[in-house]
């Protein structure tokens, strides 16, 4: 079974080919046959974040060559596809209509199904594409840690298309606390790769930095406050250019800070996974499971708990279509596809029954 997957719901144009390799008892893993990805930081550097209608417009540019290109990279044709998975939402909305329209008009030439697939299921499943670091599957259910620059949530995963959020963020998602953090201090954009760079020449005791919700019930997370203290302690600083060390100790404070919150609201997630299953896996997904001081932190925390702890491979943490087309994969194993009047979502929880929250939260 092959997919092709199309990935444009944020700023970067990507379309894969994945073949399901293996099928175990306990799980399935894939190959990669082909993961092209066209990144638009270029275009976006200049004003310090994504522009969505530059970035709609950029997918349009873009997409077909990058389906075409992926296909030849796959050495496949389009008759030896089983189906053609989009990113459906959440996103921005103009980005994520152009991967929808393309994937449709592919299933419908191609006779073959068309499956919309949710961004953040993507992200959550792209650990069974790969499996563990030994090369093992990893089976349902287990418990997901998602960070990326639009969404910061905690998930039982209990199968596909079936998820239990045991807390998200109350304000600003993490990906998106890393690249402000960065543009205060000059880094420019993307900013989580620039801060874990610095951070590993500073001092991560020289600042007094919060570690918002630590200690507390539950499983929520706030960022604000720490952003904020970041903005408070540059204006601390002498007058002129920030010093290149202590631009590093910030980051390094701020990585600090960071890891220990994540640890201590993940462990709460475990606590409350445990009471409802026997230990299993702890995985780390989305665009910041690519730091690896935040990798390392928690994968002792995962052993504390007799979890295995797993994360994709650094290439598949940031947006590709690698991740559409291996969950689009997983739905159609289970007969789950979706007609050609798939309507595109600007929000797409995985625990529709989960309260809302502001901000960054409405959109987990």
């Amino acid at each position: 079974m092959i997919v092709l997957g199309i990935e444009t719901s944020c700023d970067e144009t990507a379309a894969a080919v994945v073949r399901l390799e293996k099928k175990y008892d306990n799980g399935p893993l894939g190959r990669v046959l082909s993961n092209v990805i066209l990144s638009q930081i270029d275009k976006h550097k200049p004003y310090g974040g994504v522009v969505p209608e530059i970035a709609a417009r950029a997918h349009v540019e873009a997409i077909d060559s990058i389906v075409k290109k992926a296909m030849s990279e796959a050495g496949i044709g389009f008759d030896a596809l089983a189906g053609v998975a989009a990113t459906g939402g959440p996103g921005l909305i103009g980005g994520v209509m152009v991967g929808v329209m393309t994937a449709k008009a592919l299933a419908l030439a191609s006779q073959i199904p068309f499956l919309g697939v949710n961004h953040l299921e993507a992200h959550a499943l792209t650990v069974r594409l790969t499996g563990n670091s030994d090369g093992t599957s990893i089976s349902f259910p287990y418990l997901l840690l998602l960070v990326s620059g639009g969404h910061c949530q905690l998930l039982n995963v209990k199968g596909v298309g079936c998820y239990q959020r045991f807390g998200t963020t109350i304000d600003d998602a993490l990906g998106e606390a890393f690249d402000k953090t960065a543009r205060m201090l000059g880094l420019g954009y993307p900013g989580g790769p620039a801060v874990e760079r610095l951070a590993r020449e500073g001092d991560p005791c020289r600042f007094a930095l919060p570690r918002p919700m630590k200690g507390r019930d539950g499983c929520d997370f706030s960022f604000s406050g720490l952003k904020t203290k970041i903005r408070q302690t540059i204006e601390s600083l002498p007058d002129g250019p920030i010093s290149h060390l202590d631009a590093a100790d910030i980051c390094a404070g701020f990585q600090t800070a960071v890891g220990e919150v994540l640890a201590d609201r993940s462990a709460n997630a475990i606590r409350g996974f445990l009471d409802q299953h026997e230990p299993s896996s702890f995985v780390m997904a989305g665009g910041v499971a690519a730091n690896q001081f935040i990798r390392e932190k928690l994968e002792i925390l995962s052993k504390e708990h007799g979890m295995c702890f797993a994360a994709p491979p650094i290439e598949l943490c940031t947006d590709n279509g690698a991740m559409v087309a291996w969950a689009g994969l997983e739905r159609l194993q289970i007969g789950d596809t979706d007609n050609l009047d798939f309507k595109p979502r600007p929000r797409w929880p995985l625990d529709p029954d989960a309260p809302r929250r502001a901000y960054a939260g409405v959109k987990a």
